[in-house]
């Protein structure tokens, strides 16, 4: 399916002024929205890709842009459209707890992949990912298989997107939880395993966007003790 933008189905695409402009892939999951609401509310600009159109009130609610995109039947050449103009990427795409081993290729890998090859296409540079805590270590023989297609396709996702020469943050919650954000977080190389509220994860993303240091960097995050300013500070 190729990506086409909001205003085809009606509701029409409006630049207004603001810092920056940020495309969110994955715009209608639980992060992909917390995102775009707290980006919102910093002044940015948000486009939130969606596959189906009856997402779009969700998004808009969040005062994102909806794109329509299926990411699964769309091609690196129509991520990048969808990328242009943009200053920075979120990539919170992930194929679902639908028991599907092949969406966790197609979606968390695939979609990675397509997504960083458009960006670089599209001259963006600036690319944070959401990832899982733990991805890189051992898996054991008996591990279930959907649990091992996802955990391989964050690791192989991650490890190309260090690849890539882009402008990249990868983020690696923990267990992820609702309820409200706390500003008080952990962040590390390697973390013990630990959770974390979705609108934390959606703060730190908004947080690493904005300050240019946390390029190049890759941790794992749950809830603690430090507002996530400090957690940042501490990445070193």
């Amino acid at each position: 399916m190729s990506a086409f933008p909001w205003e085809t189905l009606g509701s029409p695409l409006v630049r207004v002024p603001a810092v920056s402009t940020f495309v969110i892939v994955g715009g209608h999951g639980r992060i992909g929205l917390l995102t775009a609401s707290a980006l919102d509310r910093q002044g940015h600009v948000v486009r939130s890709l969606i596959r189906r159109t009856e997402q779009g009130a969700d998004v808009e609610a969040t005062g994102a842009v909806p794109y329509l995109l299926d990411l699964e039947g769309s091609d690196a050449g129509d991520l990048a459209e969808a990328f242009d103009g943009a200053d920075g990427v979120v990539f919170a795409a992930g194929g679902g707890s639908d028991g599907s081993i092949e969406r966790k290729r197609t979606v968390d890998l695939g979609g990675s992949l397509k997504s960083i090859e458009a960006a670089t296409a599209s001259g963006v540079s600036r690319f944070v990912q959401v990832s899982a805590t733990g991805v890189d270590d051992p898996l054991p023989d008996d591990t279930e298989p959907v649990w091992r297609a996802y955990v391989e396709a964050k690791r192989d996702a991650d490890a190309a997107l260090r690849a890539s020469g882009l402008d990249w943050t990868i983020v690696r919650p923990g267990r992820l939880t609702d309820g409200p954000a706390t500003d008080a977080v952990r962040m590390g190389r390697s973390l013990p395993r630990g959770e974390v509220a979705r609108a934390d994860v959606a703060a730190v993303i908004v947080a690493v966007l904005e300050d240019d240091s946390t390029i190049g960097a890759q941790f794992d995050l749950t809830s603690g003790e430090r507002t996530i300013s400090d957690a940042i500070a501490s990445l070193g």
